[in-house]
């Protein structure tokens, strides 16, 4: 009788301990399914190199309104330097590029969460962001620069005393304007910047006059003031902000990805395909 106790009440406990160890199993499932129906997603730590090759196809997140580099044209096609650039150099390896359209703000999020493959879109090397990515070989340069309506009168960075200033928010010009203050943000009004997600909300602002200037990147600057119908409306000014250089951001785990890109651009240099497409988009 004693043994029998024994056995039914060692049973009882193994199937007390399996139950508790099933009803632990469907807690975490379901609190795996709550993060994930949240938006919170595993950093992908693995070299993607191989799924590309094998799908012939890679995803590449944009600010699809950042002109010249990734824009879209009045028929709605996403066009633009990086956008040929990229198409070009992903055609060398018989890969189709697959353009998508993000939250700049979200870019590396949207990178290290699997959603894109790569950042090409005048993205700029900085110290934040090569913490959180890994660059390509610098391809192209440029600088941080002061938009402002003529009539204004605003010529150099010390005219924007006690005035208000716009950038994108995220963008490399916004952590430039922090990085340096002397340059431009000792002159602006309460040394704050207002930010917009796109580059063409804040010249809206501009040309309404809610904003006196707008801080942007060079070549964005340039296109969209040579394709206004009055350019000379507008003032450009170089400051002392350093040269930016823009790469390709990749997830730190795809190594193979990064230096296929490495070897391809440093071939269109070599042969002048690269100059090419620079002409073709920068030269107004």
């Amino acid at each position: 009788m004693v043994s029998m106790k024994k056995k039914i009440i060692v049973n009882s406990l193994v199937g007390l301990l399996f139950l508790g160890v099933v009803v632990w199993a469907i807690i975490g499932l379901n609190n795996g399914a709550k993060r994930t129906a949240q938006g919170e997603q595993q950093t992908t730590q693995n070299d993607e190199w191989a799924r590309i090759k094998k799908a012939k196809q890679i995803t590449i997140g944009l600010d699809d309104t950042f002109v010249p580099m990734g824009f879209r044209d009045k028929n709605g096609q996403i066009v633009g330097f990086d956008v040929d650039l990229a198409n070009a150099v992903f055609k060398t390896m018989g890969i189709k590029v697959k353009w998508q359209p993000i939250d700049w703000s979200m870019k590396e999020t949207e990178l290290n969460t699997g959603n894109i493959d790569a950042i090409w879109n005048g993205y700029t090397v900085t110290s934040a962001r090569e913490k959180q990515v890994a660059f390509s070989k610098p391809y192209h340069q440029a600088t941080q620069v002061l938009v402002t309506l003529k009539k204004n009168n605003i010529n150099r960075f010390s005219d924007m005393k006690d005035k208000v200033l716009g950038d994108q928010t995220a963008s490399s010009g916004d952590e430039g304007f922090n990085k340096y203050p002397k340059v431009l943000k000792q002159y602006v009004k309460g040394q704050q910047v207002v930010g917009y997600d796109t580059f063409d909300k804040a010249f809206n602002d501009l040309n309404a006059g809610r904003i006196d200037g707008l801080l942007i990147d060079e070549d964005y600057a340039r296109y969209y003031v040579a394709h206004q119908p009055n350019p000379k409306d507008y003032t450009v000014t170089v400051g002392a902000f350093p040269i930016d250089q823009t790469a390709v951001g990749f997830r730190k785990s795809d190594k193979q990805l990064r230096q296929a890109v490495d070897n391809t651009l440093a071939t269109f240099k070599k042969d002048g395909r690269l100059q090419q497409i620079e002409k073709k988009w920068f030269a107004n």
